[in-house]
């Protein structure tokens, strides 16, 4: 009797075992896709991961339903990259595995015969009909030492930072490196943060390598992306894979080299559902399992990166020059505390802001707005007693947003959306109407608190009546098309004000944009979170870097209710070793990353009081088996419920020469001490390593 150790795609620890019927064991192979049955009724696609003779002992095995493949659909080295994943974010192989494969190759056959006629009708292709027809441009003198660097470094060092600044040029490096690489029959997979950055990009780099590029994220349908991935299983695989963080998970055969582009941005995180991965890291474990090289490219390289480069463990490549010897921006800083005191600000913006737009605009320029807040205003308050409505199901304010429909003036008087609007809970999703009247004290008038996007839209669009203003947030661009054309529109022209949050500062190039305006800083600034500082310098710099790309001096006008901070002046200087030196000694005092690794522990309840009790002795048990100077909590997160589940939150502070298997071994056994208790019924508990 032969028998098959199979994961399916569920939050479960490990594979089960199946009986092999006979008709089967003849064409049954390790990475192919099995129908089983699981529980009572359910049935699922499994993974075939290992075969053997070893019947368990005091079990009735059920039998493989239906046979999917002859051939692996998974092969051995992603079975060896799953289960990296599933042991160092400690998390379930059924996760991974769910992550891993494109929905439509998890279908049973029932759930195929009903989305047959829906894929019957989907003939969308991933790919631009485009030969590799252009030839690839030749590098400047300040590219080509940077090339020639990074090619000397890999010569010792498997993983290299390339440190350049805004628009010096790194995607034309990076297509010489894809080049190079393919041309000795290698493999490249190219990872961007965002999915933005795959609409600007895809083109050009289509271009050049033509139907050898395969691009896969999560924006295209499933048949496309079983398609994508089907391909890399054949005889004929792409070459080059560009994607966000979901394709680190693509079949690769013979993969030479890694790309992560912007690799300081929190984007690589993966946040829910498991596995909480960071593409970062796993695309860098992936490369060291095919014997593959890792460039790494930012203008603004994460700390942690920094710290590994400038050690020694990374190569180093710094680029210091604009391409073309175009001068970086110059940003003035403005202080709107002083100007509302005053009385000096005009809604969201400072006398400044509103003279550097109207200069740009006059010269023919575009211009950037960076706010990060969507919506309309942040919250309601009733005039009469100050009561805010509040999400039912969170513990957070609900934003207010407006629909589309809006009235104009060309008074350059600010004038109220016609709408009546709506209210938002950004963290469950759940919409509710604008109340009548207020339930504390029944008063009728309500006053909108805080600037989103919708505002900033609005506003600008009453200072500058003729100005063809466009929005770029979640609520714009939910969709790939709409990314697509948001992007193409603003790109030749169409509108000359984009209104955007952190959308707008991941990478993009916009050649006309010769004015960017950050509304407020501070949004950042004030985070709760020891990252604040080097996320904020990365953002800043990010966007200031999209103004004056092409010709002339860009002009960023900052705005912010703290103009002495450090950072502020770290930004204006573009001086990311000053930010680096002091936020690299606060992490070293207080036990943070690179020094210490860090793991947050999440538990989650609909009850209250079971969940104090719950992580009381998660308290315990964290304590005597770490030590109490190793845990932080339990905690009670700045939004201590969500989706009705009350949220704690602990801090698992653990050295680098703490062994990694006997933390991992003792937070599973805490886990499942926890939970196995009746009285704990309905408690979630899981890890975030290595948490942004």
């Amino acid at each position: 009797m032969k028998f098959a150790d199979i994961i399916i795609p569920v939050p479960l620890d490990d594979s089960y075992t199946y009986l092999v019927p006979k008709e089967m064991e003849k064409d049954i192979v390790v990475g192919c896709r099995v129908q089983v049955g699981f529980g009572r009724s359910k049935t699922y696609v499994g993974i075939v991961v290992r075969l053997h003779d070893d019947k368990p002992d005091g079990f009735d095995l059920k039998p493989i339903l239906k046979l999917i493949d002859s051939v692996p659909v998974v092969n051995s080295r992603q079975l060896e990259f799953w289960r990296w994943i599933a042991q160092y974010y400690i998390c379930p192989l059924g996760d991974v595995y769910n992550a891993a494969l494109p929905a439509k190759m998890k279908k049973t056959v029932n759930e195929s015969k009903r989305k047959r006629k829906s894929a019957a009708t989907d003939n969308s292709d991933t790919q631009l009909a485009i030969q590799s027809s252009t030839v690839i441009s030749d590098l400047t003198p300040a590219q080509q030492t940077a090339y020639d660097e990074i090619c000397a470094s890999f010569e010792s060092k498997d993983i290299t930072l390339l440190h350049g600044v805004t628009s010096s040029g790194k995607t034309e490096i990076y297509i010489h490196i894809i080049n190079k690489y393919i041309s000795e029959g290698k493999q490249v997979l190219y990872l961007l943060p965002e999915i933005a950055l795959t609409t600007q990009i895809t083109e050009r780099l289509q271009r050049v390598f033509g139907d050898d590029m395969g691009v896969y994220h999560s924006m295209f349908t499933d048949a496309q992306r079983s398609k994508v991935y089907q391909r890399q299983l054949s005889d004929n695989p792409y070459k080059l894979i560009l994607g966000v963080r979901s394709s680190v998970f693509m079949p690769f055969q013979n993969l030479g080299l890694v790309i992560v582009d912007e690799e300081h941005e929190t984007s690589y995180k993966q946040q829910d559902p498991a596995p909480r991965y960071h593409a970062r890291s796993a695309a860098v474990m992936l490369a060291r399992m095919f014997g593959a090289k890792t460039l790494l490219g930012t203008a603004t390289p994460s700390i942690e990166t920094y710290n590994l480069a400038t050690s020694g463990r990374y190569g180093y490549v710094n680029m210091t020059q604009r391409y073309g010897d175009v001068s970086l921006p110059s940003i003035e800083v403005v202080d709107i505390a002083r100007l509302r005191f005053q009385h000096r600000m005009k809604g969201a913006f400072s006398p400044l802001l509103l003279e550097a737009i109207g200069d740009a605009l006059n010269a023919g320029g575009q211009v950037i707005l960076f706010h990060n807040r969507r919506g309309y205003s942040n919250l309601l308050e009733c005039k009469t007693c100050g009561w805010i409505p509040r999400c039912s199901h969170c513990d957070v304010s609900l934003t207010y947003h407006v629909s589309r429909s809006k009235a104009q003036s060309g008074d350059g008087e600010k004038k109220e959306p016609a709408s009546r609007g709506f209210l938002v809970c950004h963290y469950c999703g759940k919409v509710y109407n604008v109340p009548d009247k207020c339930p504390n004290c029944e008063g009728t008038v309500f006053s909108r608190k805080g600037n989103g996007t919708e505002r900033i839209e609005d506003q600008i669009s009453n200072y500058f009546p003729t100005a063809r203003v466009l929005r770029m947030d979640t609520d714009t661009a939910h969709t790939r098309m709409a990314y697509e054309q948001i992007i193409s529109d603003f790109s030749v022209h169409k509108y000359d004000i984009l209104v955007g949050t952190q959308m707008v500062s991941k990478g993009l190039d916009f050649g006309g944009v010769t004015v960017v305006g950050i509304l407020d800083a501070d949004v950042m600034l004030n985070q709760p979170d020891f990252r604040s500082y080097e996320r904020s310098f990365h953002m800043l710099t990010q966007v200031a870097g999209r103004a004056g790309r092409k010709e002339g001096k860009g002009r960023v006008i900052l705005q912010t209710r703290s103009k002495d901070c450090d950072i502020i002046s770290h930004v204006v200087s573009s001086d990311y070793r000053s930010m680096y030196d002091e936020q690299i000694e606060e992490r070293k005092l207080f036990r943070y990353p690179p020094f210490y690794r860090l793991i947050y522990i999440y538990m989650k309840h609909p009850d209250n009081v079971r969940l104090d009790m719950a992580a009381n002795e998660m308290q315990r048990l964290l304590i005597a088996a770490f030590g109490s100077e190793r845990v932080l909590g339990p905690d009670r997160p700045p939004v201590a419920r969500i989706h009705s589940m009350y949220i704690r939150k602990f801090i698992l502070k653990i050295e680098p020469t703490f062994a990694y298997h006997e933390v991992r071994q003792q937070l599973q056994k805490i886990r499942q001490q926890i939970i196995s208790t009746s009285v704990m019924s309905g408690l979630t508990i899981y890890y975030d390593v290595d948490p942004m």
